[in-house]
């Protein structure tokens, strides 16, 4: 079973940057496909961005592509979201996921952080 726990959210100003970091344990995290998801209130979870399980495929969300990279780090168990040039419309709670499949559908992923708050003001 794979535990997953996300730092790096807080309150930052419209057009700053934030890093989110997901930290793995408990399972062979190389062997996952991880992704960030994203639930601002009153809205559905959606997809932000996913990361094939040696980096070699990346996808973004259209509302991220050039703001938003995902990245990872196998040896420290840990996969990225940095986030630049951010908008009051980007204030959610952001997931990390774990899956092993490839996707950006939220049926894919079988392991879930308890979530970071991220709060943009204007």
């Amino acid at each position: 079973q794979v535990q997953l726990v996300e730092s790096g959210g807080g309150l930052v100003q419209a057009g700053g940057s934030l890093r989110l970091s997901c930290a793995a344990s408990g399972g062979p995290f190389s062997s996952y496909v991880m992704g960030w998801f994203r639930q601002a209130p009153g809205a559905e979870r959606e997809f932000v961005a996913v990361i094939s399980r040696r980096s070699l495929s990346t996808n973004h969300a259209d509302f991220s592509k050039g703001r938003f990279t995902i990245s990872r780090d196998n040896a420290k168990n840990t996969v990225y979201l940095q986030m630049n040039n951010l908008k009051p419309e980007d204030t959610a709670v952001y997931y990390c996921a774990a899956s092993l499949e490839y996707g950006s559908s939220r049926d894919k992923y079988n392991y879930w952080g308890q979530g970071t708050q991220v709060t943009v003001s204007s």
